[in-house]
């Protein structure tokens, strides 16, 4: 592959990361009016399901195809997964909407020092200054001035803290497994443990809840949110270092605040539009560093 083929992939991988992060941003006006009325796990239990028979259906050969080292790969990384949504949802009932955001995000500064560790990949000057400008983007457009700390602040860390390894491991397992079949095993087990957990954590559940306009939601939620969302990031983050691809993720923010402008007519003021230039900051300093070397790194 030449260098202008290999800098073309990259170009379509970050884009779409970029398509995965409008549709997780969108997600939240769906979530907003779902989650009031389906409780938390059995939402994960849904999403993730729908995923994994939509997944199963458009990649049915190479379903067939899995094999036993897919299987633990794809299978942690939809452990890790898993534990990051449950620790995200908890967190949210006992943190505000904005913290919780801000402090998932977190997994910029961590996905660096993490890919260091279970990688051996040190991360240069470019990756660390990076993150912390996307930080300080972030807390611009996430917090409202509480910066008081309780037990959802700390279970919404644990989320980024899982959140990040997720990308971590997701960059070490696609380079010798197919990004497709991990999407489709780590998706099942996802449900898998959702529903396992969801009686414990839920009590029982009510299917008589589900009317015409929660199922759209659903199925947007399971569809774009999950299916589409998810084989977007494992496929990109191939071709992808994780520190640039954990700051394209963390636009998710950004653009949960533009359609939180658009649909639910919240205010733009002169802080959202500070944070999200220091968002694009980060994102050309890290793709700066990118392209100074040859090979992903």
């Amino acid at each position: 592959m030449s260098k202008h083929e290999g800098n073309g992939i990259k170009i379509l991988a970050a884009i779409g990361l970029i398509v995965t992060t409008i549709i997780w941003g969108s997600a939240f006006v769906v979530m907003k009016n779902t989650v009031d009325i389906i409780a938390p796990t059995y939402l994960l239990a849904l999403r993730f399901t729908i995923a994994s028979i939509a997944l199963v259906l458009v990649f049915w050969r190479q379903s067939m195809k899995i094999t036993m080292s897919d299987l633990l790969c794809g299978g942690l990384l939809g452990v890790f997964l898993f534990i990051s949504y449950l620790f995200q949802t908890y967190g949210l009932k006992y943190t505000t909407a904005s913290k919780n955001a801000f402090i998932t995000t977190l997994y910029v500064i961590l996905v660096p020092f993490l890919h260091w560790f279970f990688n051996k990949k040190k991360p240069s000057r470019n990756n660390i200054a990076a993150a912390f400008i996307a930080v300080i983007g972030l807390a611009l457009l996430s917090l409202e001035g509480d910066f008081s700390v309780n037990i959802g602040d700390f279970l919404t860390l644990i989320c980024g803290i899982f959140f990040a390894v997720h990308i971590v491991f997701i960059d070490r397992f696609t380079v010798d497994h197919d990004p497709v079949i991990l999407t489709v095993v780590q998706m099942c087990v996802a449900a898998l443990l959702s529903w396992a957990s969801a009686p414990v954590l839920e009590g029982g559940f009510d299917i008589t809840v589900i009317n015409n306009s929660i199922l759209y939601g659903l199925l947007y939620l399971g569809i774009f949110s999950t299916m589409i969302g998810f084989l977007l990031q494992n496929v990109g983050q191939k071709y992808l270092t994780p520190n640039t691809s954990s700051i394209l993720l963390s636009f998710e923010s950004v653009f949960g605040l533009v359609f939180a402008v658009i649909f639910l007519n919240e205010p733009v003021t002169a802080k959202l539009i500070a944070g999200c230039v220091f968002m694009f900051a980060a994102v050309i300093l890290s793709e700066y560093q990118r392209k100074r070397v040859s090979n992903k790194s």
